[in-house]
């Protein structure tokens, strides 16, 4: 399988070249040249997450990691459950979060820290911005490993205080940045580092944002293990709180491998550039707004260049497989509110914004659907949204527990560029 850059401006490479460049020297993304296709009766077969997950990821990967070492990447790396809960009337939310930081970002991380671990030749830095629950999730896949450094970069006072000392507690091989700005200038001072001709000849980077296509191939599986759950010849629909839409993009290379989808549901915060997107068919990038889903608040969503290749750049096939719809606060916290007094779940403000794109679509689309929304994080992460919304104290599991005894040690600094670089050559 060789990967071509989305600005088709560099030459296609392959995985383990996309796996350490992360981004395309023409500023593009990776994307695989073709999806392979797997029929009906294969995702219909008995199989275990890590065999399912071997099987859709090894052709991606082959050119660089057997059959035999996938597996044992993919025992090492997903360790914790999935379950899939049914709310009512054939709606489910596929919990996604009992990873070891209790966010999706677990599959990721850690399927592509045991990646690099294996694939790995010389030292080299990570890069990552966060708007939340990546940092800690990248800063605990990648914790002790021999020969990476790892350097978080997230936005000061826009992170919930759980997520924020999970990503600034670890110390060893992990340090985090505290910018003082917003999520899209920490991106964009990554991405400005990766472009940098001198840095690169200085130090070797390497990412762990959604940028990288190492994080996303295992994000496709569990679209699959859900429909696999569910039972059913029917295709579903699938409700994707979105923000740097590297999940969603996850979710539509599993259909272009097959997987029965009716359609995906992009349900954003008040940061909505793509449903207006798809409404007029012109993108226009925007600053940020901060919301109480503060991990999707991303005004210039890298993984849209990727959706359109996937597309051709057509809208109206993108209008086929996909829908959005934004959310605002007010409404997220009726999600909340209603779905624990009514149906007994809690869910937090992320998976919130997704069970409210799948009540708009049974409104206004499908009342008959069989629908499931991803549950992106853990409540225990946002006591200080959910609880005064549920009007009760919620309880904070034992592991996040421990994050907040532990010691904060951020380095603060302004959000521009050259501040990075300082501290990327004397670090």
């Amino acid at each position: 399988m060789r990967y071509f850059s989305t600005n088709r401006q560099s030459t296609a490479v392959g995985f383990r070249e996309a796996l350490f460049q992360g981004l395309a020297p023409d500023r593009g993304l990776y994307l695989p040249e073709s999806f392979p296709e797997f029929n009906r009766t294969f995702y219909q077969k008995k199989m275990t997450y890590i065999e399912l997950a071997s099987e859709m990821i090894q052709p991606f990967v082959s050119e660089n990691i057997s059959s035999g070492k996938l597996l044992d990447i993919c025992r090492a790396a997903f360790t914790f459950d999935i379950p899939l809960v049914y709310l009512i009337d054939n709606i489910f939310v596929l919990e996604l979060f009992h990873g070891p930081t209790m966010a999706f970002k677990d599959f990721a991380a850690r399927f592509m820290a045991r990646c690099m671990e294996y694939l790995l030749s010389d030292e080299i830095t990570i890069l990552v911005a966060t708007s939340g629950d990546t940092g800690s999730a990248v800063a605990n896949g990648f914790f002790g490993l021999d020969g990476i450094q790892v350097v978080i970069l997230y936005p000061s006072g826009r992170v919930s205080a759980i997520q924020e000392q999970q990503l600034t507690t670890y110390g060893g091989n992990i340090t985090a940045l505290e910018v003082e700005g917003t999520f899209d200038d920490c991106q964009q001072m990554v991405k400005e580092a990766f472009l940098d001709q001198n840095l690169n000849q200085q130090c070797s980077l390497s990412s762990a944002n959604s940028i990288n296509i190492a994080r996303l191939l295992p994000q496709s599986v569990y679209y699959a293990w859900a429909w696999k759950q569910i039972g059913t010849d029917q295709s579903i629909v699938f409700s994707v709180p979105s923000g740097n839409f590297g999940n969603l993009t996850g979710g539509i290379i599993a259909k272009h491998m097959g997987l029965p989808v009716e359609k995906f549901i992009a349900a954003t915060n008040a940061n909505d550039v793509f449903p207006k997107y798809l409404e007029t068919g012109e993108f226009n990038a925007m600053p940020s707004k901060q919301t109480i889903s503060n991990a999707m608040d991303v005004g210039m969503p890298s993984n849209f260049d990727r959706i359109l290749k996937i597309y051709n750049e057509n809208v109206n096939k993108l209008r086929r497989d996909l829908t959005s719809w934004s959310f605002q606060d007010n409404e997220t916290k009726y999600a909340i509110k209603y779905t624990k007094d009514k149906l007994n779940y809690l869910a937090d403000p992320h998976t919130a914004v997704g069970l409210s794109g799948i009540e708009k679509y049974r409104q206004e689309v499908n009342k008959n659907l069989t629908g499931i929304a991803l549950a992106t994080a853990h409540p225990g992460k946002f006591p200080q949204v959910v609880e005064p919304v549920i009007n009760e104290k919620i309880v904070i599991p034992k592991q996040l527990q421990k994050s907040m005894e532990k010691e904060k040690n951020s380095i603060i600094i302004p959000a521009h560029y050259s501040y990075l670089k300082e501290f990327l050559i004397h670090n």
